[in-house]
């Protein structure tokens, strides 16, 4: 009798061992992330032509004839520096397999594109006039993605749980927007006779594009359903331009974008971008168009491709069910 008592005790201890094994080995379903990343750049290219200035930092120094070039530094980066928030939504289909959708919102630093300082913008021989421009653009992105990933979790010790993953990136909506801050200073003879401070802000949609991303990671449990997590995550894609727009235009703080005597409102050339991929005769610019540009239309321009690369660190929390 004891014998027996002893085995059906034996026994169930062993089916609650087993029971407690597999509930400990079986993974959840689905699992959901909420975090804030911050990425620092990987590549440095050069950046694109912003409105007519090629990316350069270019100082002038001299007046009117002797207003001569005296330094030039070609402007390079990348927008891949920046702040990330996002949802994510996991399915585990096993203790070692599972996939994840991502959905995040980037905004990047403002990066200087262009820059010149004291170069003479114009002259007037029959006022004397002369007048000098110092300007500076700063271009930042902001951006909506989505991340498909599949992820591959590297087993469970001690609260900790590692795992690595790699997707793709589908941007869904983005700009780039450029600020451009300049100074016109007329003098005539060395006497200052005029400041114009003028301000515009011009709009970049992309075309349609892929990135790829990689990450490590580790989730630590803080509970029976909330865990912290922490990535480090590479990413690699770049952008080029559609369309730009000229949305804010001001001269000492006056609008003239949308006012009837300004040049920039009655010019849909002076406001509107369409980026090609070559130009010819018949493109709608004045450096190939032997008929000059039709202010009718849209300017015509060249592409402009710009890097979003990077390498970052997310921190967030983890709700499994």
């Amino acid at each position: 009798m004891k014998k027996n008592l002893f085995l059906l005790g034996l026994l169930v201890c062993s089916m609650a061992t087993m029971a407690q094994t597999e509930k400990a080995d079986k993974p959840e379903s689905w699992y959901f992330k909420l975090g804030g990343s911050y990425f620092n750049q990987t590549a440095s290219t050069e950046f694109p032509v912003v409105g007519g200035q090629l990316p350069n930092r270019d100082v002038y120094a001299g007046t009117l004839t002797n207003n001569k070039l005296v330094s030039r530094e070609s402007v390079t980066g990348s927008f891949g520096q920046g702040f990330r928030s996002g949802i994510t939504a996991g399915y585990r289909f096993s203790t070692r397999l599972g996939v994840e959708m991502a959905a995040n919102y980037y905004i990047s630093n403002e990066k200087t594109m262009a820059q010149t300082t004291n170069r003479l913008a114009s002259y007037n021989p029959q006022t004397t006039v002369a007048t000098y421009v110092n300007f500076t653009a700063q271009g930042e992105i902001k951006a909506f993605d989505l991340a498909p990933a599949i992820v591959m979790f590297l087993g469970e010790a001690h609260g900790f749980e590692p795992y690595t993953k790699v997707g793709v990136i589908v941007p869904i909506h983005g700009t780039l927007d450029i600020k451009t801050d300049r100074t016109y200073t007329s003098f005539v003879g060395a006497n200052q006779v005029a400041v114009t401070q003028a301000y515009s802000k011009d709009v970049v949609k992309p075309n349609p594009t892929l990135g790829f991303m990689a990450a490590f990671g580790t989730s630590y449990k803080l509970g029976k359903h909330i865990s912290a997590f922490a990535e480090l995550e590479y990413r690699n894609f770049t952008v080029h331009g559609k369309t730009k727009e000229t949305t804010e235009y001001t001269e000492n703080g006056v609008d003239k974008l949308n006012t009837t005597t300004s040049f920039r409102a009655a010019s849909t050339a002076a406001i509107h971008t369409n980026y090609v991929d070559h130009l010819d005769t018949n493109s709608n610019n004045a450096l190939t168009n032997p008929n000059g540009v039709d202010t009718a239309k849209p300017m015509d321009e060249l592409s402009s491709y710009v890097g979003i690369s990077g390498l970052g660190l997310t921190l967030g929390l983890k709700y499994s069910l």
